[in-house]
């Protein structure tokens, strides 16, 4: 997709639980862009959800133990 593809930006209404979600992941990024953020969380749902209609999985992998916990849709 080029630049001529892409939509112009938008603006989206969020609550405040979700506001304050928002600002502690910025906060841990280091990042005041919010927008990014939104982007990469995004990115990984929608991988998430193409995972599971290929009847695949989303995990996390505790690299000391080797422990897996399925990612929650």
């Amino acid at each position: 997709m080029d630049a001529a593809d892409r939509p112009g930006p938008v603006q989206v209404v969020i609550g405040g639980t979700t506001g304050m979600l928002l600002h502690r992941l910025m906060t841990e990024l280091g990042t005041e862009d919010g927008g990014g953020v939104l982007s990469r969380a995004l990115g990984l749902f929608d991988l998430a959800l193409r995972a599971r209609k290929e009847g695949k999985q989303i995990c996390l992998v505790d690299p000391a133990t080797g422990a897996r916990s399925e990612v929650a849709i």
